[in-house]
């Protein structure tokens, strides 16, 4: 549970860091709204599918530990 912990907090660690810089960018100029939203929704996607395969593989191990 641990490490599956840590795996979720990096990702949504990454994800902010990524919104982040996604918001000065296009404060300054170097992207646009309609990008910073397309690019906004990706990172949100590839965070939630990261989440989503932490959690499949906690649930696999935890059925292993339980079978032994």
């Amino acid at each position: 549970h641990k490490y599956a912990e840590q795996a979720r907090d990096a990702a949504r660690n990454d994800r902010r860091d990524g919104m982040e810089s996604l918001k000065k960018q296009e404060k300054v100029g170097k992207i646009s709204e309609d990008e910073h939203r397309k690019l906004h929704d990706e990172v949100q996607k590839l965070t939630d599918d990261h989440v989503k395969k932490v959690d499949e593989a906690l649930a696999t191990k935890e059925k292993e530990i339980m079978q032994v």
